[in-house]
């Protein structure tokens, strides 16, 4: 997959729900395609399309162990994960009063 706007990709992928989800997955524990699918209840064919979205911005990283490839959030990505994660409460719940007046 080649990346023509890193910037909008990058941004699209943590605004998409399934492939928020699987990074959320792999923060907790690597893990391979089938039990990302069985984890989130996903077919792997869309599992496996997201991943390939995600490392092209190098989100997730993947090694080869045997015959099965083994994701994980990368290095790179959890202090921004955790950063999110800090500021998420505050700010979402800012939004979410704000909508409610």
């Amino acid at each position: 997959m080649r990346c023509e706007n890193p910037y909008h990709l990058f941004f699209t992928n943590l605004a998409n729900p399934l492939k928020i989800e699987i990074m959320m997955s792999l923060r907790a524990k690597e893990k391979n395609v089938t039990e990302l699918s069985n984890a989130l209840k996903m077919e792997q064919s869309k599992i496996s399309h997201a991943l390939a979205s995600l490392r092209c911005c190098n989100i997730v990283g993947v090694k080869q162990k045997g015959k099965e490839r083994i994701y994980s959030l990368d290095k790179t990505t959890i202090p921004l994960w955790d950063l999110i994660a800090k500021n998420r409460k505050n700010v979402c719940e800012n939004c979410l009063k704000s909508k409610e007046k």
